[in-house]
């Protein structure tokens, strides 16, 4: 069965680094698009970072230049590097992959590390 595999979430000081990682692995041809996503009240999810095939990456507007995220070309794995962060980032970041795996192709879920970033 398809598993996305999710490092990094830990506690650090506002200004401070973290580098998330996801994995998507199991009986796959590929993984088309892999991104980092967080929870927000309500029980939403918005977007962190995002790596497609169609669009290449994308970010959320509350990045504003401080995360990274990188992947090599055919890997199924996502670095997240996250610099200068602040209280407000602290939250449970989930990866989400849309994959291509036969008749078990679609979206999958991890189920999401979390970062807390003290003041």
């Amino acid at each position: 069965q398809v598993q996305i595999a999710e490092v990094g979430g830990n506690l650090v000081q506002s200004g401070g680094s973290l580098r998330l990682s996801c994995t998507v692995f199991g009986p796959i041809v590929r993984a088309l698009d892999i991104g980092w996503y967080r929870q927000v009240p309500g029980g939403g999810r918005e977007l962190v970072a995002e790596n497609t095939e169609r669009y290449g990456t994308r970010y959320g507007d509350f990045v504003k230049g401080r995360f990274a995220a990188s992947r090599e070309i055919g890997d199924n794995t996502l670095v997240l590097q996250m610099n200068n962060l602040k209280p407000e980032d602290t939250g449970n970041y989930i990866c989400r992959a849309l994959v291509d795996a036969g008749r078990d192709t679609g979206t999958y879920w991890g189920q999401g590390t979390q970062v807390t970033v003290s003041s």
